[in-house]
């Protein structure tokens, strides 16, 4: 079979993009949570936080929220947002988490929405994966690995 040039260069494009996954409830059924390129940023030794990103994608007509993020990695993480104000750039935590509109995606990035790992076991080198679980109000424990990117990644997804 002969696949014309631009088909061909489709499929391969289709296949370097990354590929988000479904998220699975408790219950084993298909809650709609995608969840697509999870990374955390490398950490030089000592380093008290690491930052971590992904996008969050919820399809469905209810709403969800992202209450915990749970990994091995860190002794916590917390769910924070980062705002300007009067110039002055302010974090802080959401104490009862990050919600997911039904329709919406939500993406957590550097100067925006973001994870922090606090107190990490160990830094964290570029290239290396790290497994987390991200807990839902009603998605239930999705897990979740996260790759470990340069210290200067910005976020833009890296091409293969």
């Amino acid at each position: 079979m002969k696949l014309p040039l631009a088909s061909l260069l489709a499929l391969l494009l289709a296949a370097c993009q990354p590929t988000p996954q479904t998220a699975a409830g408790d219950d084993g059924h298909a809650s709609g949570i995608a969840v697509a390129s999870p990374w955390l940023r490398e950490t030089p030794p000592g380093a008290p936080v690491a930052g971590g990103f992904l996008t969050l994608q919820n399809p469905s007509s209810d709403d969800d929220r992202l209450l915990a993020v749970e990994s091995a990695l860190a002794q916590r993480v917390e769910i924070h947002v980062m705002r300007d104000e009067g110039g002055v750039a302010r974090m802080r935590e959401l104490a009862d988490g990050l919600p997911l509109p039904a329709g919406a995606t939500v993406q957590l990035q550097p100067g925006g929405h973001h994870l922090m790992f606090m107190q990490p076991q160990r830094p964290l080198q570029a290239g290396e994966q790290v497994d987390a679980t991200l807990v839902f109000d009603h998605a239930g424990r999705v897990p979740v690995t996260f790759e470990v990117r340069p210290l200067g990644a910005s976020g833009a997804v890296p091409h293969h």
